[in-house]
């Protein structure tokens, strides 16, 4: 079913639904941006980054291979002055926030891409791309030694952001910033950085064009270039990506290679903390790390990330949390009950509810990721499973089916509590929770209550279902 469906995304440049064709013998190339390791991720990168986990699951869902490439960028302005600061070397510095963020990854459940490129064991390719600018007469040499892209020769540029060309050069748009580099044109662009002994310390790498180190856009080219090809078919990233960074890697990229750079550009929306944008200064500034110590999981956390339209805002706070830590204690006591059901049971309707539910799954992640059609058919599938478990209409076989549905949506969700079953329990804490049992049959409250104190003092909780209380390990 799924494979005759095509999956459709929108594209910011055409600013419409585009198929993303399955093709024999092709391999899809997608490039996301990855993280500036100077401090730990926080959970507005983590939107995005769960926003390209499910694309890059989807297109697999569907039948499709993929080698994705996700940047780590290790030398910037950020990096170079936390390094400084520190007394250390940027390669000690970065350490730490590379190993950090792909702790984070592991924790929510985002799968690992084909390839992590570091910024700086890429300079040589950024150094040719350049050099090959310069020699098209591209780009440039200002006064202080840095080398600048001339955007006036690249006619197009402007066209991803949608900006009209002779605004940015005048600088009547709001969305030019200047920076503190000497450059002909205001929207002229960075490639090398000279270097300068105050701002850069010992941090620097020889070049033909004298020392110094990249800018951030050459890098992503240089690298989605070197790693993938010189035409990719997908490019993904944070809307706060596409002016100026995604604009001038168009503009170096097609001028360099003289081939079209991406076929599809893909862009998720910001997050907000309690409707305001993220601060440290206003309080709701959250690394990962900060709300697992809040005492949420992983999965809770992934959950709400996921559940909003990636092309929509996402309003983060606690609450949303605690919604996302319910609605995935409903999903795992319903897997709870499924698994439970014995070989007995009247024949009911499953096969028709989980070909309904196969179908408006597929249908909603291939409609541009509609991830609340989505998770809409999960809760319904669930809401009538259970309304057939109640009346004894679902057998063994059907459950499992059932199971096996889960299974196979969640390589594209990777959030539903799937596992929990490998929890092996010691022969004490088992014959504790029987001889609890007995005694609440009994009506021996005290022994009960002992019991149970026993059972959570062991690392244990007991929590009521549908069918019965059962032992499990608190989130």
């Amino acid at each position: 079913m799924k494979k005759e469906i095509n999956l459709q995304i929108f594209d910011t440049e055409t600013r419409s639904k585009e198929v993303i064709a399955k093709e024999i013998g092709k391999t899809i190339k997608m490039y996301t941006c990855g993280p500036t390791v100077y401090d730990f991720a926080h959970i507005g990168n983590f939107r995005t980054y769960v926003f390209e986990d499910l694309l890059r699951r989807s297109i697999k869902y569907f039948g499709m291979e993929i080698f994705q490439v996700m940047n780590l960028t290790d030398v910037d302005d950020k990096t170079i002055k936390g390094a400084i600061e520190a007394g250390v070397s940027l390669e000690e510095y970065t350490k730490k926030y590379k190993e950090a963020f792909f702790e984070d990854l592991q924790t929510l459940a985002i799968e690992t891409v084909e390839s992590y490129p570091e910024a700086t064991k890429h300079i040589d390719q950024m150094i040719i791309m350049i050099q090959t600018l310069l020699k098209k007469g591209i780009a440039y040499q200002g006064q202080d030694g840095s080398i600048y892209y001339s955007v006036q020769h690249f006619p197009s540029y402007g066209r991803l952001s949608h900006l009209n060309l002779d605004e940015l050069k005048s600088g009547a748009s709001n969305r030019v910033t200047s920076d503190e580099y000497d450059k002909e044109t205001l929207s002229d662009f960075v490639l090398w950085k000279a270097y300068d002994k105050t701002r850069d310390g010992d941090i620097f790498w020889d070049s033909p064009f004298g020392k110094g180190r990249p800018g951030w856009h050459i890098e992503c080219s240089a690298m989605a270039i070197k790693l993938l090809g010189e035409s990719i078919d997908i490019h993904v990233g944070g809307v706060d990506n596409i002016f100026p960074h995604h604009e001038n890697e168009i503009a170096q990229s097609e001028a360099c290679t003289g081939k079209h750079f991406a076929k599809r550009w893909v862009h998720s929306e910001h997050l907000l903390v309690d409707g305001k944008k993220m601060s440290k200064s206003l309080g709701n500034f959250y690394t990962l790390k900060d709300l697992l110590k809040k005492g949420y999981t992983g999965s809770e956390i992934r959950y709400l990330l996921l559940s909003t339209h990636y092309r929509t805002q996402l309003n983060f706070t606690l609450k949303g949390l605690d919604a996302a830590r319910t609605a995935l204690v409903r999903l795992e006591d319903f897997i709870h009950r499924l698994r439970g059901i014995s070989s007995g049971g009247k024949e009911g309707s499953v096969d028709i509810l989980l070909n309904k539910a196969q179908v408006q799954f597929d249908e909603a992640i291939a409609d541009d990721l509609n991830i609340s059609i989505a998770l809409a058919t999960v809760f319904d599938l669930l809401r009538d499973v259970n309304r057939l478990a109640d009346e004894g209409k679902v057998d063994n076989a059907g459950a499992k089916s059932i199971i096996h549905f889960l299974e196979s949506i969640d390589t594209v969700l990777g959030v539903l509590p799937l596992h929990n079953k490998e929890l092996k329990i010691p022969a004490d804490i088992e014959k504790a929770f029987e001889q609890r049992e007995s005694a609440r049959k009994e009506k021996n409250w005290g022994k009960a209550d002992e019991l149970r104190d026993y059972i959570q003092k062991a690392g244990f909780m007991i929590e009521d279902t549908k069918t019965g209380p059962r032992l499990k390990k608190p989130d």
